[in-house]
């Protein structure tokens, strides 16, 4: 979720007050931080997971699962392992924006031996039994990108009831009983986002048009206690939504990199940036949006809208009058510039940026790459201010973070925190999480073997902005892997300006399909990439193993051997007995899905369609017997 700086957090109006000085103070700290760590070499390779949960009990006699609002109360008790012994857990858990979800990273960042990606998926299955043992019966975590039934109703356990005229979302849908109560930050940015932007946040995502859904789909909202605003709002064959928490509520699979320099960093970041729609495609799993069967796969455009705090001179639909800049795009949305200097001749879209920051940058001798970059980032406000943190040292880093944390995007360049070990790192963000902790794994170890891959090769990936965006969009749509092509390049291995080939002739439209397995004379295959890399590598035979099953999971879901999490869920809501052909996933049929989705994920339902064949018979090994087998392995000590 970014920064938790802790404090009392300030009214909207003392926070807008004060937007020009934390953007001062944080490109000042920003300067500071650069010049002090911009030649720091020789960092090795660290890299780590984020995997969100979302709790759901389960109420078998009246077929119903609702959310269960104790992320609060797990935190408290799992923070005391790392509060007394910060140095020797295996797992760190954080809050995140709902107080039905919690957020789990190992304990401690894996390395770069390829022992390291036999630990991954045990380590993941540590962090969810450690969660799992904390809850009640019927009472269980789950991998789930969004909850089907999110705002219909009383959809939480304890229940509430919306306060649409003096909540902080002004939500008809979501009470704010639902953001997670633990610290302030999560209530303010939603408060604030709604007030910078001068209404309510509008979602609109299409709705699946099945052979019993209204020809015009139309809801009314006056039973709600709608004032006419959410009416308005809403558009015509669209599923609405007024809230923060349908996008930050959702849960996503997030994987971070320390890089050995900034140089290093900016390579992945630009090289990892083609690559976000592909991943988001292969790892849809978002078809359902506040009960109504959509017509897109993914999260995206969801979360986007969410935290859109732009107001309506930003969004070009008034004239400027008291903002500076017409915003493309939502503070949550996919990247507009590459960094590296090989990427520059691919910035193809115009960037808007702080023409004043920009120079301040410049001429604090900071490149015209990076300068832009920030500059881009800080034509936002800041939408999160708390009271001891207004003054702050040059040295700091909050005020820049604070700016920083709050431009949601598909990478994230990330600056080594103050009087850290830590290095310059990048972030991978775009993927939807997976059910079972071994599809989660596939992708992780996917992603980061591609980095090795894209160094060690010295790929080049690149293809202009623009093509990135029109991927971005494609990529959500319905059954994306199987019937999109997309925007990718063909010749990888040479920089294009060294051997003359024109930008429009260095990439063309592919299949998900052939990006990842390869095309005859075209493009030999990310899969097939990897796997020659691995060919001159010394891997132990339980590391090769777990790494070929991740990559024949990843491959088959390319081909479309394999389904997509998303078009699962939709098949499964679509043959369920209690549905309508209607496009609405009643309360039986949520539960029911959870049910079997809470069945995959413990093993004790297989589901061949969605993870092959091979992960139908589970290990018989307890999970810290695994934990211990693989650590050993990994650090060379059996």
């Amino acid at each position: 979720m970014g920064l938790l700086s802790e404090g009392s957090p300030l009214s909207w109006e003392k926070t807008k007050e004060l937007a020009d000085h934390v953007r001062k103070q944080g490109i000042i700290q920003f300067i500071n931080m650069y010049h002090r760590l911009k030649d720091r070499q020789g960092d090795i390779l660290k890299w780590g997971d984020e995997v969100e949960y979302m709790i759901v009990k389960f109420d078998d006699e009246n077929k119903k699962a609702p959310l269960l609002l104790k992320g609060n109360q797990l935190l408290e008790i799992l923070n005391q392992k790392e509060a007394e012994s910060p140095n020797d857990v295996k797992s760190v858990w954080r809050p995140e924006y709902a107080a039905y979800m919690i957020e789990g990273t190992p304990g401690k960042p894996f390395g770069g031996l390829l022992a390291h990606f036999n630990i991954v998926e045990a380590n993941m299955k540590y962090r969810r039994e450690e969660c799992q043992q904390l809850l009640e019966p019927g009472e269980q975590l789950l991998t789930l990108t969004s909850y089907p039934r999110l705002g219909c109703g009383v959809f939480t356990e304890p229940g509430y009831v919306t306060k649409p005229q003096s909540s902080a979302s002004r939500s008809i849908f979501i009470p704010d009983e639902v953001i997670f109560p633990g610290h302030p930050r999560f209530k303010t940015l939603t408060r604030n986002i709604r007030m910078r932007r001068g209404e309510k946040v509008a979602i609109n995502i299409p709705v699946f048009k099945d052979s019993k859904t209204a020809d015009t789909f139309v809801e009314d909202f006056s039973q709600l206690g709608d004032d006419g605003e959410s009416q308005k709002a809403a558009l015509p064959d669209h599923i609405y939504m007024d809230a923060m928490a349908f996008g930050m509520g959702c849960c996503c699979l997030q994987v971070t990199f320390q890089a050995c320099n900034i140089d290093e960093a900016r390579t992945l970041y630009d090289q990892l940036t083609p690559l976000c729609p592909i991943l988001l495609a292969l790892t849809a799993s978002s078809p359902i949006q506040r009960g109504l069967l959509a017509d897109v796969d993914c999260r995206w455009s969801v979360i986007s809208a969410s935290v859109d705090c732009r107001t309506a001179e930003e969004r070009g639909l008034a004239p400027l009058k008291n903002n500076k800049f017409v915003i493309p795009k939502s503070r949550y949305d996919s990247i507009d510039s590459y960094l590296s200097p090989e990427g520059d001749v691919y910035n193809d879209v115009p960037i808007i940026h702080d023409e004043n920051v920009y120079k301040q940058l410049r001429e604090a001798n900071i490149d015209h790459l990076l300068a832009q970059h920030i500059a881009h980032l800080f034509i936002r406000d800041t939408v999160s201010l708390f009271s001891e943190k207004v003054h702050q040292e040059p040295t700091d880093s909050d005020h820049f973070e604070n700016i920083q944390s709050t431009n949601w995007q598909t990478m994230r360049f990330k600056v080594p925190p103050p009087n850290s070990t830590i290095g310059w790192r990048v972030e991978f963000r775009p993927c939807e999480v997976q059910i079972t902790d071994f599809e989660n794994a596939a992708f992780v170890v996917f992603v980061v073997l591609l980095t090795r891959v894209i160094l060690s090769y010295k790929l080049n990936l690149l293809i202009p902005i623009s093509k990135v965006d029109e991927n971005m969009a494609k990529a959500q749509k319905r059954s994306a892997v199987r019937e999109e092509v997309f925007w990718f390049r063909k010749d990888i291995t040479t920089s294009g300006q060294q051997n003359g080939t024109k930008l429009e002739d260095q990439y063309g439209a592919m299949t998900i399909n052939q990006i990842i397995n390869g095309k005859d004379d075209v493009f030999p295959g990310l899969i097939p990439l990897i796997n020659s890399y691995l060919s001159g590598m010394d891997v132990d035979a339980d590391t090769h193993c777990s790494i070929q099953q991740y990559l024949k999971l990843i491959q088959r879901r390319a081909s479309g051997q394999l389904l997509t999490t998303a078009s699962w869920i939709r098949q499964f809501v679509r043959q369920h007995p209690s549905y309508k052909q209607d496009s609405v996933v009643n309360e039986e049929i949520n539960y029911d899905l959870l049910k079997t989705i809470d069945g995959i994920q413990n093993g004790t339902v297989p589901c061949p369609e969605l993870i092959g064949p091979s992960l139908v018979s589970k290990t018989q090994e307890t999970i810290p017997t695994a934990m211990k087998k693989a650590y050993c392995k990994a650090d060379n000590k059996c």
